[in-house]
C-alpha cells in the first residue's frame, strides 16, 4: 500500500509531462544520418532513462568487486574457523607482567 502512496504521484507527473510534451523533435543519431521525428517528452524521458542505465552501471561494477572481495573474506573465515575447532585447547596465555 505504502509502495503505491509513493508509485502514484510519480507515475501522474509522468503522463502530465507526456502530454504535455507532445510537439514533435528532430532526433539525428550522427555519423549515421538515422533519425526521425518523435515526441519531445519520448527524446526527454528516454535520455532520462539512458542517464539513469549508466549511473547504475558505473556505481554496480565497483560493488560487484567489493561483493567478490567480501565473499573471498567469508570464505577465509570459515576456513580458518574449522581450523581452529579441530585444533585441541592449549593453554591460555600467561598473565601480564
Amino acid at each position: 500500500m505504502l509502495r503505491w502512496i509513493l508509485v502514484a504521484p510519480l507515475l501522474l507527473l509522468l503522463v502530465l509531462f507526456a502530454l504535455s510534451n507532445r510537439a514533435p523533435v528532430h532526433l539525428t543519431l550522427w555519423p549515421t544520418g538515422l533519425g526521425g521525428d518523435v515526441p519531445a517528452s519520448i527524446a526527454i524521458l528516454a535520455a532520462l532513462a539512458i542517464g539513469i542505465v549508466f549511473g547504475a552501471l558505473v556505481v554496480w561494477f565497483p560493488a560487484l568487486a567489493l561483493r567478490l572481495r567480501a565473499r573471498r573474506a567469508e570464505h577465509t573465515v570459515a576456513q580458518l574457523e574449522e581450523r581452529l575447532r579441530g585444533r585441541p585447547a592449549g593453554p591460555s596465555l600467561p598473565p601480564p607482567t
